[in-house]
């Protein structure tokens, strides 16, 4: 073999572990009595003139490397020409600078193969492990049912049912009195006392009234609520129900892994998957290429069911692994999206994953989903939630509904929607922020959905993924907010920092449950009235509040309507929000100018915030009261809800005592985005490709306006409810919509 034919095979061809002797200062290859250098290209040359000729070596010089290096980095194959290019910059021949990037080239797939040789073995160490696990579970089964061994022969019938029931009873007294713990405050053993029929009441419930109202209240029973903002201890408690069958954990498990496989590939997909709209907003889901990419987990679509399938992208003010920790907590969830959530709850938890990270946890939940209009029906749904850690600073958290098939008890407990793979993937930016790419897919029964509404659920502006994101994003602004020592904007004369985060709550009370009443959902006992000259859009309900401390006891009215407002949302919002527009619309202020007190700003927008008004009184008692208002808006839509307090309540506050026993009812109005009837299911009519609607363009030419109030109408809880008071709060949200359409029109 001649000399050059010798050095092709040095160059790309040599045995790896040759190759991994290389070093990096001058490519340097040793012998095996190590006392050779590798050859310039002119050495290798003189070597096929004759094997007695002396032969003479050198290195390159450190120059010479960097360049080579800083030139490999741009391009590891250089043609003919960058390589003659090479060979004058750098005074060595062609030959040399082509046995040079052979070389290199070389060392580099050895090092890549010897990395993927490491990872394998890591996986191999895993299965094995995995394998290990597997043949000792096999050599000692054990029941899932009731935890006893599982050999089949040995124990009766009998025996073997009253031992899933004694482990059945044993888990709900377990759960009962963990419980009870967490409301008593001490320990309560198996033996302890039992939980009273009805319960421990510590529902939030506020509103609008004018008959004795409140003051502080010393009076029932309900539990303080004593919450910190962000925690999840500012939402009502919702008592977990006790499983009365034992789920197939293992089928779950397949399930969640399923869902979670969909919704990495969901958020990772672009085009064809997801058609983006205009602007490169929110993304609607493809629904052919859908199903020719997924296989449904849980069972064929029910005929009379519609689809809604959205993805939004976008940075919040949030680590990862404390989003993970609100998401996977029932109580801070809410709290996370108390306009979305009216209810939520975790079932059971099969996994209680690994560590801090949440990592592998998997929970069974049941969740109340809701519009803030009621036109629009909550959607009930019991669902598997699945976290897991995929890297360092990476996380998903997937929902799917349950197979009725799956869980027996439930089949006809939420029949108006089901919850396809969805969910959020989480990935850490920096130290202060995160990435979000947020799924939303569902199939849901549009039937009992009022036609006004209806495009607005079909184009996924409902309960789509870019509101569950903007949502997020003012959230993660307002805590952001709260934790500045340095507030602009702000007028916060006579009130403590104590006394900003109390009244920060106690709005936070006043919306959520505003949002209760305008949308029905079942953390009160609503009773559905139909009389009297009530308008067929409007919805009257009332419910009796007798120990709540939260709200005025007595007989509880509640009215709202949606309707459609001809213009756009910032118009609507600004003047709603606007205390010297007040006059124009609130019966209450009795055609008299509106001051603003305090403001307290929970976002980067000037509308994002809570205050606190004073008008002009017409007699003495009137003087003692005020107006707390919450206002807020953001992609998703916008809300103002206000109640009337006294004085000497909001003193106490202001001074950052206990909020708790403020007694209030919320009124208020939720501005969604409008659909016009062009919107055909968020697809336009030429070419079926998404439209994001836009403010003033042909889509969108306005906004769909609720009033909702809540009055009480008698102090006595057993009272009660006449016509005429239905028909005066039939006449005030009506009379209120027409001043608000007047107003805007002739300004």
């Amino acid at each position: 073999m001649d000399g050059h034919g010798e050095m092709g095979l040095i160059g790309e061809n040599f045995d790896t572990g040759f190759v991994g002797r290389m070093k990096e200062d001058g490519y340097e290859i040793r012998s095996e009595s190590d006392n050779f250098d590798v050859a310039s290209g002119d050495d290798q040359d003189a070597a096929a003139d004759g094997p007695s000729k002396k032969k003479k070596y050198h290195r390159h010089t450190p120059r010479q490397i960097q360049e080579l290096e800083s030139f490999f980095k741009e391009c590891p194959h250089p043609d003919e020409k960058q390589r003659m290019e090479l060979s004058r910059r750098l005074g060595l021949e062609g030959k040399q600078i082509k046995f040079w990037f052979q070389n290199r080239r070389t060392q580099m797939k050895t090092q890549l193969e010897r990395h993927e040789n490491v990872i394998l073995r890591q996986e191999n160490d895993k299965l094995r492990a995995e394998n290990d696990l597997l043949k000792q579970a096999m050599t000692a089964p054990i029941c899932s049912s009731c935890g006893g061994p599982a050999v089949p022969g040995e124990i009766s019938y009998e025996q073997h049912q009253l031992r899933i029931e004694n482990a059945r009873l044993k888990d709900e007294l377990t759960r009962i009195c963990a419980l009870t713990n967490k409301f008593l405050g001490r320990p309560l053993s198996s033996s302890g006392s039992p939980i009273p029929p009805h319960g421990l009441n510590s529902n939030l419930e506020l509103a609008v009234g004018r008959n004795g109202f409140g003051g502080l209240n010393n009076a029932g029973t309900s539990l303080p609520m004593g919450f910190e903002f962000g925690d999840g201890s500012m939402m009502s408690i919702v008592k977990p129900m006790v499983n009365e069958m034992q789920y197939d954990r293992s089928a779950f498990v397949d399930v969640a892994l399923s869902a979670m496989d969909e919704l990495i590939k969901m958020a990772q997909m672009d085009n064809p998957l997801w058609i983006k709209g205009m602007g490169g907003g929110m993304e609607s889901l493809n629904v052919e290429e859908y199903r020719r990419n997924f296989s449904s987990c849980i069972g064929m679509k029910p005929s009379s069911y519609a689809t809604e399938a959205t993805k939004a992208t976008g940075l919040v003010y949030l680590r990862g692994l404390a989003l993970v920790e609100a998401l996977m907590d029932a109580n801070r969830w809410v709290e996370m999206f108390p306009c979305m959530i009216s209810r939520a709850a975790t079932i059971d938890v099969l996994s209680s994953g690994t560590g801090v990270t949440r990592d592998n946890e998997l929970q069974v939940m049941d969740a109340e989903f809701q519009v803030l209009s009621p036109l629009v029906p909550v959607r009930q749904v019991r669902f598997i939630r699945f976290c897991k850690q995929h890297s360092e600073g990476v996380w998903a958290v997937v929902d799917v509904s349950i197979d009725p098939s799956q869980d027996a008890t439930n089949t006809q407990m939420f029949p108006n929607c089901r919850r396809l793979p969805s969910g959020c993937v989480i990935q850490d930016v920096d130290t202060k922020c995160s990435k979000i790419t947020w799924v939303e897919h569902s199939e849901y029964d549009d039937s009992a959905v009022h036609h006004l509404l209806q495009p607005l659920l079909s184009s996924g502006f409902g309960f789509g993924a870019h509101r569950w994101l903007a949502t997020l994003q003012r959230q993660c602004d307002c805590m952001a907010i709260l934790m500045s020592q340095d507030i602009p904007g702000e007028n916060n004369t006579g009130i403590t920092p104590a006394g900003r985060k109390s009244m920060i709550k106690l709005a936070q009370r006043m919306t959520y449950n505003f949002c209760a009443g305008v949308c029905a959902s079942s953390i009160h006992k609503w009773d559905k009235l139909s009389v009297g000259n009530v308008g067929e859009d409007v919805r009257v309900m009332t419910r009796k509040n007798i120990n709540d401390p939260g709200e005025p006891h007595g007989v509880v009215l509640s009215a709202a309507t949606s309707v459609w407002m001809p213009v756009t949302q910032e118009r609507l919002f600004d003047f709603l929000r606007d205390e010297r527009m007040r006059s124009e619309w609130d019966i209450l202020s009795h055609g008299g100018p509106m001051q603003e007190m305090v403001h307290v700003a929970k976002g980067m927008g000037h509308g994002n915030c809570v205050s606190l008004l004073r008008g002009s009184a017409i007699n003495a008692n009137e003087n003692n009261m005020l107006i707390l208002q919450e206002t807020w808006s953001d992609a998703s839509g916008a809300l103002v809800v206000y109640a009337p307090v006294d004085i000497s309540s909001m003193s106490v506050v202001m001074n950052g005592g206990d909020s708790t026993y403020v007694a209030l009812l919320p009124s208020g109005f939720a501005i969604l985005p409008g659909i016009s009837p062009s919107y055909h299911g968020g697809r336009s009519e030429s070419n079926g490709a998404l439209v994001k609607p836009e403010i003033d363009g042909s889509i969108v030419s306005g906004c769909l306006l609720t009033v909702g109030f809540q009055i009480l109408v008698n102090n006595v809880p057993t009272a009660k409810l006449t016509v005429e008071s239905v028909e005066t709060v039939n006449n005030l949200i009506s009379c209120t919509i027409q001043k608000i359409k007047a107003a805007l029109t002739v300004t």
